[in-house]
């Protein structure tokens, strides 16, 4: 690559695994969710002969041309690229039915497509259409507006199962179309890559490789992690420092930073677990987890808080007295100082500075978050896809490199299935570990066909798993384990969402994600639970999923504005919890969490003080994400508002409707990107997972070093305080193993 080509970001292709063999609908279901999807992103044109069959009117239609030529960025041709924008619809996008069809395969559980697949049955039949849409005739064959109203009909239905039905439909459309529409970018002014900083060299690794053979592999070492994320990121590079023989398996594979960031397309499936989203069991909430090498360090957005005072005490009131200890601050600042973790160098985007400036004239405590940047400014919207500048100072750049540099070795690809047993007098000792390691194909990429699958197995004086909240627990059920409270306790810190429009381009993907916090609200019980402010990423196909769909006009229109948006979320410290097991029949992630009413009447209050904060900001519009709320419209023309504030009448009735509605379920939209507690730390095996030296209760030689141990939700972004814990773990297994050289 040349020196003028090093200067931009022009990220290389990262192309997708094969389609799994088979269709996962039938033919006649492929074209029911296809009607579906020309509903929820239509073709929007007045060229129709009949004026019944138009989606809308004409003045409507030019309307709405008008204005989204208003918001297309100098330079194009704004009035054929506004019609081809609102022509473009689901069938017509290219790539979109590939995603969709890697969707409904690969991750959409087998109920929840099997419960999709009714609908679309019964939507092509008489007694079907009738039950569902009140005609007989079947629903792909209704004109697009007819389509609309029943869509409509069902989002605003007393049965929450036809609710929930829309709301899904819609997400998952507009998630794909977000992704690979053709024109959105062009309407937005949105690049494919960031426009500021450069690209970085990544660090070059070298991984295992295995020959062909039906035999299994046979692999010593003294410490085996199983994961590449935050918590193992530091517990290989501490042991491998420490003299010991440490192999770190993870079954993602590397992309340099040449690759980054991905699209948003391809991001969701290399770098993410179950294609970009988990969700829970009753739907309530989407959970956003990594699952890249280098785990969630890899694609999170830097915000490095460590643990607040209140939440260490609580801990310790648990019977955990090192949380308050000066060897638990020794380990925060140790991880904080190797990232080069600052506030000094941060630089505002919009969003973070109407967050700032509102804050200020509301009266509400307002400060920036600390960077994990290596003590330099990093300007960058599109971390989320990966850093492609190797900024950003996660296990990839940071942490792995060093444990390589002290002899840690690596398997990318590998799946790990039990850990493995030796029973003395009655203990489980942990001794190793099986799993399936998969190569890369013979371009060195995924995409291919042609890669070698081998059994492997890793024997191990000490075993370490590391491999998120989500998945940690399910490891320890693979291998037996029976302890009940493996997968419960699990805290999401669910988050809620506002928008806000400006009268002027707000760029909201550019600049750093998160980089300042409203904390006035974070104990709104007495007992340290509340919401926290923050920017949200802004990248089209992150943020527009999560507006309500209301007609295909609107969509389109909201989707338009995204380059005047800001994004904001009520970030929630949760009291209540929920599980995590596995899929009875494949054995996959199950997430069974809803938001509790008191962490949704936190949630709530933290959305109200974001739409002051919007208000005082200036924003001309201001959108919740619960259906059935209207945006407030400001209309600075009524005598008098302007010195009003948040007084004004308008803006006070709307609060108090906001209030009312609440926060329902299905209705209103959660997310999630904090997982947390599933092997939580505590005195006893009766309460916890692992005991306070992070062991698990019943095993010698088993460890736990990620997220899933918190004892209970963190209140801040988790990854300081994972790294921390894993400090302080990996360092009590290293002087547990005597004599520390190299065998």
């Amino acid at each position: 690559m040349s020196t003028q080509q090093m200067d931009f970001f022009a990220p290389l292709a990262s192309p997708l695994p094969p389609l799994n063999e088979g269709e996962v609908l039938s033919p006649s279901q492929w074209v029911t969710l296809m009607a579906i999807g020309d509903t929820i992103i239509p073709v929007i044109d007045i060229s129709f002969n009949s004026s019944e069959k138009r989606l809308v009117a004409e003045d409507e239609y030019d309307e709405a041309i008008g204005r989204i030529q208003a918001m297309i960025p100098a330079g194009n041709n704004v009035k054929e690229l506004a019609h081809t924008f609102l022509a473009e619809s689901a069938s017509t996008t290219p790539g979109l039915r590939e995603l969709l069809q890697r969707t409904f395969s690969d991750y959409v559980r087998p109920e929840a497509r099997k419960g999709i697949c009714t609908i679309l049955s019964a939507l092509d039949t008489r007694a079907g259409c009738l039950l569902l849409t009140g005609s007989t005739t079947s629903f792909h064959l209704q004109p697009t507006h007819v389509r609309q109203q029943i869509l409509q009909g069902w989002s605003q239905s007393y049965l929450p199962p036809l609710r929930g039905a829309v709301k899904g439909l819609a997400a998952i459309f507009k998630a794909t179309w977000t992704k690979t529409s053709p024109t959105l970018g062009q309407v937005l002014g949105f690049p494919r890559a960031p426009v500021h900083g450069k690209p970085g060299k990544g660090f070059e690794y070298s991984f295992i490789q295995f020959p062909p053979s039906l035999e299994p592999e046979i692999i010593e070492t003294d410490v085996l992690i199983v994961g590449s994320g935050c918590g193992a990121g530091v517990c290989a590079k501490n042991l491998a420092e420490a003299g010991h023989r440490v192999l770190v398996v993870d079954k993602a594979y590397h992309f340099d930073p040449a690759h980054l960031p991905m699209s948003e397309a391809d991001a969701g499936i290399h770098l993410f677990q179950n294609g970009g989203v988990e969700v829970s069991d009753d739907s309530s909430i989407s959970i956003i987890a990594g699952s890249a090498w280098g785990g969630g360090g890899t694609v999170n957005w830097s915000a490095s808080l460590q643990t607040q005072g209140f939440v260490r005490q609580e801990w310790a009131d648990m019977g955990l007295p090192f949380f308050t200890s000066s060897e638990f601050q020794t380990s925060l600042d140790r991880v904080c100082r190797r990232m080069g973790v600052s506030a000094d160098h941060v630089h505002h985007n919009k969003t973070n500075q109407v967050l700032l400036d509102g804050a200020r004239k509301l009266g509400y405590n307002v400060k920036p978050v600390p960077q994990n940047t290596g003590g330099k400014s990093h300007y960058c919207g599109y971390c989320t896809l990966g850093c492609g500048a190797a900024e950003k100072q996660g296990p990839v750049v940071s942490w792995l490199p060093d444990a390589e540099k002290a002899g840690a070795l690596f398997i990318e690809g590998f799946t790990a299935d039990k850990i493995l047993f030796d029973n003395l007098n009655g203990t489980k000792v942990a001794r190793g570990l099986s799993g399936t390691w998969q190569s890369r194909d013979t371009n060195g990429g995924v995409s291919g066909s042609d890669k070698t699958t081998r059994a492997v197995t890793i024997h191990a004086k000490r075993i370490i798993v590391s491999c998120g909240t989500l998945q940690s627990p399910l490891l320890l059920l693979r291998s037996s384990l029976t302890n009940p409270q493996i997968g419960r306790n699990l805290h999401l810190h669910p988050a809620n969402i506002m928008g806000a429009i400006f009268p002027t381009p707000t760029l909201p993907w550019e600049g750093a994600i998160l980089t300042a916090v409203v904390d006035s609200f974070q104990d709104l019980d007495s007992h340290g639970h509340g919401p926290k402010l923050e920017a949200t990423s802004m990248l089209p196909s992150w943020f527009l999923p999560i507006l309500p769909w209301n007609s295909g006009l609107d969509f389109k229109l909201r989707a338009a504005a995204l380059r005047h948006m800001t994004g904001f979320i009520s970030l929630v410290r949760d009291r209540d919890t929920g599980r995590v097991y596995p899929d009875p029949v494949d054995g996959r992630c199950r997430i069974a969490y809803s938001p509790s009413a008191l962490d949704r009447k936190h949630a709530l209050a933290g959305l109200e003080a974001l739409a002051k904060i919007c208000y005082v900001a200036g924003a001309t519009e201001i959108l919740t994400t619960t259906i059935g709320v209207p945006s407030f419209v400001r209309d600075d023309a009524v005598p008098g508002t302007e010195d009003q504030g948040i007084n004004d009448p308008r803006f006070v009735a709307w609060l108090a409707e906001v209030r009312r509605k609440g926060l329902p379920l299905p209705d209103a939209t959660f997310a999630s990107a904090h997982q947390m507690g599933t092997c939580r730390m505590g005195p006893s095996a009766k309460t916890s997972v692992v005991d306070p030296q992070g062991m698990v209760w019943g095993t010698e030689g088993l460890y736990v070093a990620d997220a899933s141990v918190f004892p209970s939700a963190s209140g801040v972004n988790p990854m300081v305080t994972n790294m921390a814990l894993s400090d302080w773990i990996s360092r009590g297994v290293g002087k547990g193993m005597r004599g520390g050289a190299k065998l």
